[in-house]
């Protein structure tokens, strides 16, 4: 699944493997805003596009309690659509470390489109979800159940293994680059659909010369069948310059559906987003 970064609250080796801009000074403070904005070449999100396969750009305020509870409100642009926001996406997220191989984490995400754009996009909808994690040191695994919840909810389950690393600080101002580089894969409803043509033909009797038409009737039936399996792989390379106050993240991944269909085709190509994080305290 890929979507826009919704909040930094994840630490080092946990959540997403990323590591959220630390405050230099010796007292933390239990309260933290943070300012973002990023682009991204294409938004995809349980298997499908939820921008029209088109580019857009957001901006997000994002609100954390104690390193645990964040709360994030983002705003969407996509150029080729009026109104300038497209969409709004509102996210509330929880984790806890239990120690130092396993987490977990909570999150419950809105998606709010414009109403002009309900036909064009996507309708508004909720996903919740809880999560795994589990640290092996050589990789990191996340297992996640969630719940789409719209005009036809659905179950999803993703598993994915990163590998975080980072350089050493330098500079002055302690920079340093991470990788984080990841296989992630999505199970959900497949759909398929079978087609069959039944044609009757009606032709005229021999001894009824006044029957000499001969006419044919076809009728189509659609069988439409859901079964639940593997929609998708991502693949991506996460890297990120990381200071005391900021974090700016690139990100090139590669999309692969593992499903054919005529009719329901997958998302799969190249995508790209660009992200960064400030935190204002």
């Amino acid at each position: 699944m890929t979507n826009i970064a919704v909040c930094p609250q994840n630490a080092p080796g946990k959540s997403d493997g990323k590591e959220m801009p630390a405050d230099s000074s010796s007292k933390v403070s239990d309260h933290s805003l943070f300012a973002g904005a990023g682009y991204g070449s294409n938004m995809i999100y349980l298997g499908s596009t939820i921008t029209g396969d088109q580019p857009y750009g957001y901006a997000a305020l994002s609100y954390g309690y104690k390193n645990k509870l964040y709360t994030t409100i983002s705003a969407v642009h996509l150029s080729d659509f009026n109104p300038k926001v497209a969409f709004y996406i509102g996210s509330l997220n929880y984790s806890h470390v239990f120690n130092s191989w396993l987490d977990i984490s909570a999150g419950l995400y809105g998606y709010h489109v414009a109403p002009s754009l309900t036909d064009t996009l996507f309708s508004d909808f909720l996903y919740g979800d809880l999560t795994l994690g589990f640290d092996w040191k050589l990789l990191y695994t996340k297992l996640s159940a969630g719940a789409l919840m719209s005009t036809e909810n659905q179950v999803y389950l993703q598993a994915r293994n990163s590998r975080y690393f980072r350089t050493p600080g330098f500079s002055r101002k302690n920079l340093f680059f991470s990788f984080d580089p990841y296989v992630n894969l999505l199970f959900g409803t497949l759909i398929s659909t079978e087609t069959t043509t039944e044609t009757t033909v009606t032709v005229s009797q021999p001894f009824r010369k006044w029957r000499k038409t001969s006419t044919s009737q076809s009728t189509t039936n659609t069988v439409v069948k859901k079964s639940f399996g593997l929609i998708e792989a991502d693949f991506g390379l996460p890297v990120a310059l990381n200071g005391n106050s900021f974090t700016i993240e690139a990100e090139p991944g590669y999309v692969l559906s593992v499903h054919d269909d005529p009719y329901y085709p997958g998302i799969k190509g190249f995508i790209f987003m660009l992200s960064g994080f400030f935190k204002i305290f």
